[in-house]
């Protein structure tokens, strides 16, 4: 085992020039949400030539694809998740050029060391994590049953193997009054903007009984069109999470009640537009724990997660509740996701070193996974969560 791994890491080296000018060249040209088709064109490439299959477009989303590569052999099916949208004006201020090319590496490499793994190796290309949730379309429909495993990493402050996520909701609230002009004719109109106003003075009412895990941020989209109209239309936009997609439904009730309540006050009609749930993480700690024995074997120190706080979303999590799943986060630098300095370091040398140990990490426990034991440690975690979650519903 140590002298595949020692192939791997080889392998990974000869590659770096390569995908380091790839993970740049996604960065250098970012594409949002559902719009990531230079960067998931340019992910693909390598694969194709490297010999994997490609099916493109992917549960029914065009920037979605699958690369498998089938060894003809009995054995374990694992697929590296790749993400590749960027965030509006910022760029790739959550480093999923990495994220992505860390991925295709880890399939590379074991291409070119076919010898050393039995089954099907697959990357799968997840796009809109940041806005839209690629992967529970794909989870929905299909894309991740007979997988055995589901791994990729995420760029961070620091080095965590089994940090937690929310669960999440995001919701736009539509507010539809009438307009009137706001200095002769006030008593005429019905103000969609203090219908939105009062929203966010109900929200922030509910906070002191919200439990430590909830979190409820907001914007206001539109306010009104000048200053001398009575705003006819105005709209906000919320995200709520929770620990648990059972909690977070009753966050949403409190939530959505205090929309309503706001339009009841101002006279405005409420029109709510619901996004898709992210589902809280369920992290294989058996997995996890070989993902961790890999780094330390590339020199890398493992950090515990916070035990309470610091903590955001993602929609592997829905992944995470169809089969055994790690998502670790590996530092790049003293920056903090989703701002201009995060995205600068996914763009610098020390991001692209991070993404090569990522991706040998990634490589490595694929390779764990041939050893019967393992995979059935990591199956027996997974089988033993499904059996004791909480049902639909339940905190």
């Amino acid at each position: 085992m140590n002298e595949q791994k020692d192939k791997i890491i080889y392998s990974i080296d000869r590659l770096a020039d390569e995908m380091t000018r790839l993970a740049l060249a996604i960065h250098a040209r970012p594409e949002l949400s559902f719009e990531e088709h230079r960067s998931a064109a340019a992910l693909i490439a390598p694969l194709r030539e490297a010999g994997f299959s490609v099916t493109q477009p992917l549960a029914g989303l065009e920037t979605a694809f699958r690369a498998t590569l089938d060894s003809g052999k009995p054995g374990p099916r694992i697929a590296f998740l790749a993400e590749y949208d960027a965030l509006p004006e910022l760029g790739h201020a959550c480093g999923h050029n990495l994220i992505g090319t860390a991925s295709v590496t880890a399939a590379l490499a074991l291409a070119q060391n076919p010898d050393a793994f039995s089954g099907v190796i697959e990357v799968i290309g997840t796009p809109a994590e940041e806005e839209g949730g690629g992967k529970i379309i794909m989870a929905d429909s299909g894309v991740f049953a007979g997988v055995d495993a589901v791994m990729m990493f995420h760029p961070r402050e620091k080095n965590m193997v089994a940090r937690g996520a929310l669960a999440c909701v995001d919701a736009v609230f539509k507010f539809y009054g009438k307009a009137a002009h706001a200095a002769s004719a006030p008593h005429l109109g019905i103000s969609a903007l203090d219908a939105v106003i009062q929203t966010f003075v109900g929200v922030n009412a509910l906070r002191q009984f919200f439990t430590d895990d909830v979190r409820v941020h907001g914007i206001i989209t539109h306010g009104g069109s000048a200053t001398n109209i009575v705003p006819a239309y105005a709209e906000a936009k919320f995200l709520l999470r929770a620990a648990t997609s059972g909690g977070l439904q009753s966050v949403r009730q409190k939530v959505f009640a205090a929309a309503e309540a706001a339009a009841g006050m101002s006279g405005a009609r409420l029109a709510i537009e619901e996004g898709l749930t992210y589902a809280e993480r369920n992290n294989n700690l058996a997995l996890a724990a070989l993902y961790q024995n890999n780094l330390e074997q590339l020199g890398l120190t493992v950090e515990a997660p916070p035990e309470r706080g610091g903590v955001g979303s993602s929609d592997i999590g829905n992944v995470s509740q169809i089969t055994a799943a790690i998502h670790p986060y590996l530092r790049i630098g003293d920056v903090i996701p989703h701002t201009p300095e995060f995205a600068a370091a996914a763009g610098s040398f020390a991001g692209t070193q991070t993404m090569l140990n990522a991706a040998k990490a990634l490589a490595m426990t694929a390779l764990d996974l041939q050893i019967s034991a393992h995979l059935q440690a990591v199956r027996d975690e997974f089988d033993a969560w499904k059996a004791c979650r909480p049902s639909a519903g339940e905190k």
